[in-house]
C-alpha cells in the first residue's frame, strides 16, 4: 500500500470516530452525518453511500446497544419480538430501495430527515408550553405498549430504504406514541436497528453498493468513541438531548438539499 493510500484512510478514520460519539450520544448509527458527506464530500451516489455507511454503522449499533442495554435495560421478549419486525421488514424494503434512482433515494432521505425533526421541535415546544410546572408527570401512553413490536415494521421500512431508521424513526414514535422516557426509547431502537442494520449491510453488499475501503476505516474509528457518546448521553437532561438530536436532523437534511441544488 502506497503512502498516498495510507493517507487517504485518514479522514475516514477521524469521520468514523466522530460518527462513533455522536452515534453513541443519540443511539444511532451515526449515518445521519456519514451519508452527506459521503455523498457531497466523496461523491458516491446515494445508495452507495447508504450501503458503506451499513460498514460503521453495524458496530457501532452492536456496542451502543450492549450499554444502553446495561443502563437503561428491556424487557428481552420486547427487544426480540421488535427485532425481528425491523429484520424481516429491512430486508423486503432494501430490495426495492437498491433499484431506486440515485436522486430519488437521496431527495427522500433528505425529506424524511428534515420531517423529523420538525415535529420533534414542534413536539418539544408543545411541551414547554403545556406544562413548564409539572416536572415529575409523564404522559400517558397513546397506544398500549404490547403494540410496540409494530414499531419495528416502521423503522425496518426506514433502515432498508434510507440506511437509516434508530433513532430518527422508532425513538420520536417511542417517546410520543408510546410514552417512553428517551433513553429507554433509545435502547429500545438500537434493539431495533442492530439487527436490522446487519440485514441491511447484506441487503447493499450482494447489491455490490457497499466501498469497503471506504466503509472499514469509518468501523474501525467508530468503535473506540461510540462509549463515549453514551457515557455523555447518560449525564445530559432528556429536553437538552431531544432538542440536539432535532437540530442535527433538520441541519442535515437542509445539507443535503441544497447540496442537489449546487451541482
Amino acid at each position: 500500500m502506497s503512502p498516498a493510500d495510507l493517507l487517504a484512510f485518514v479522514p475516514a478514520l477521524m469521520l468514523g470516530s466522530l460518527m462513533g460519539f455522536f452515534g453513541g450520544l443519540f443511539g444511532i448509527g451515526g449515518g445521519i452525518i456519514a451519508i452527506p458527506l459521503l455523498v457531497l464530500g466523496y461523491g458516491m451516489d446515494q445508495a452507495l453511500a447508504q450501503g458503506t455507511a451499513l460498514v460503521m454503522m453495524v458496530p457501532n449499533l452492536l456496542i451502543g446497544w450492549w450499554r444502553y442495554s446495561r443502563l437503561y435495560p428491556v424487557p428481552l421478549r420486547r427487544a426480540l419480538a421488535i427485532g425481528v419486525c425491523a429484520a424481516t421488514t429491512t430486508w423486503l424494503v432494501a430490495q426495492v430501495a437498491i433499484g431506486l434512482p440515485s436522486a430519488l433515494l437521496r431527495t427522500v432521505f433528505s425529506v424524511c430527515l428534515m420531517l423529523l425533526a420538525w415535529r420533534l421541535l414542534w413536539q418539544l415546544r408543545a411541551h414547554r408550553h403545556a406544562a413548564p410546572h409539572d416536572g415529575a408527570a409523564r404522559a400517558a401512553p397513546r397506544v398500549a405498549e404490547r403494540y410496540i413490536p409494530l414499531v419495528g415494521m416502521v423503522g425496518g421500512s426506514s433502515m432498508g430504504l434510507l440506511g437509516i431508521g434508530g433513532g430518527l424513526v422508532a425513538t420520536p414514535i417511542l417517546t410520543s406514541v408510546f410514552a417512553q422516557r428517551q433513553t429507554v426509547a433509545q435502547s429500545l431502537s438500537l434493539a431495533l436497528v442492530a439487527p436490522s442494520s446487519i440485514i441491511a449491510l447484506w441487503s447493499y453488499a450482494q447489491a455490490h453498493r457497499v466501498d469497503w475501503h471506504m466503509g472499514l476505516p469509518l468501523a474501525a474509528s467508530g468503535m473506540l468513541t461510540v462509549s463515549a457518546g453514551v457515557a455523555l448521553a447518560h449525564r445530559l437532561p432528556e429536553q437538552r438531548m431531544k432538542t440536539l438530536f432535532a437540530w442535527m436532523l433538520l441541519a442535515t437534511g437542509g445539507w443535503l438539499l441544497l447540496g442537489m441544488l449546487w451541482r
